[in-house]
């Protein structure tokens, strides 16, 4: 029997053009190198700023901004950075925009961007107003230190907003891609989203709102042939000794973690056509944490 030419092909994502938030380091960081490994035409890597922070990727690549590694390694047009503050409507817009200047369509979006550091902030009653406003609130700030620009509002759910929200009016404005399907959402949330701890009401409530914000945009687009598709994560906890000590023991791996090579391939199957029947999904790459 023949096998299956959507499977059988390595480049999954050629010829595809993507946008992925949250660029400079981490999760943004793997999905962004990872799509341009798949061919994919044009990455436009987003952020407040283009380093890469930590070492994840090895000395050699830590200082690298991601768009300058992918050109180093897959050409110098495959990537761009674009500087984006993803809780502003208008820059979101421009950046839905400058892949279209740029390609003239959008085929793969990544909401990726968030904010961590606020998953140990107590019990509700515990929990500042501020924390809260911060991590949920439309008109929570947190000042930008990038030069006249405006504050950082809400990144963990309104930024995943905006990005859906322009995205899908740029998809249907344009022909479908190949497939015959038109584009692919992927939203980064987190294992939180989908059960309780014990504190961190915020930040729960931030991812629970990402989950379900993908379900209804997944059912509500489905007839456009819009995929929408959730990837969590667990970002910063393994760096916090109580909060590694507490996971790995609830964990069926134990002290096995995973990083963001595994996220990213994930990210990679369900920007592709092997995933055309996907849609709506919640789909945790935990270790089996959720699966208990």
């Amino acid at each position: 029997m023949a096998s299956d030419p959507r499977t059988s092909r390595p480049d999954r994502l050629e010829g595809k053009v993507a946008i992925v938030t949250g660029s400079s380091s981490g999760l943004g960081r793997a999905i962004a190198v990872a799509y341009a490994s798949e061919s994919v035409s044009l990455v436009i890597c987003a952020d407040l700023h283009p380093i890469a922070k930590g070492a994840e990727f090895g000395a050699e690549s830590a200082g690298t901004p991601t768009h300058e590694l992918i050109q180093q390694r897959y050409g110098p047009t495959r990537a761009i950075f674009v500087q984006t503050n993803f809780t502003v409507g208008t820059e979101m817009e421009h950046l839905v925009q400058e892949a279209v200047r740029m390609r003239g369509r959008l085929d793969i979006m990544v909401n990726n961007a968030g904010i961590g550091g606020t998953e140990r902030q107590g019990l509700v009653h515990e929990t500042p107003e501020e924390t809260w406003d911060l991590t949920m609130q439309v008109g929570a700030t947190l000042v930008c230190n990038v030069a006249h620009r405006p504050p950082i509002r809400n990144v963990n759910s309104r930024s995943v907003f905006f990005g859906c929200k322009y995205a899908c009016g740029q998809f249907l404005r344009q022909d479908p891609h190949s497939s015959g399907h038109r584009v692919w959402i992927v939203n980064t949330a987190s294992i939180m989203g989908l059960v309780g701890q014990p504190d961190g009401a915020a930040y729960c409530a931030s991812k629970g709102a990402v989950v379900q914000l993908t379900r209804n945009v997944a059912v509500g687009y489905a007839k456009f042939k819009i995929h929408y598709l959730r990837t969590p994560m667990t970002q910063g906890q393994f760096e916090d000794p109580k909060m590694r000590s507490t996971v790995s023991a609830m964990t069926p791996w134990g002290d096995e973690w995973g990083d963001p090579q595994d996220v990213a391939r994930v990210a990679v199957f369900l920007a592709s056509d092997d995933a055309a029947y996907v849609t709506g999904v919640p789909l945790p790459v935990d270790g089996g944490y959720t699966a208990q």
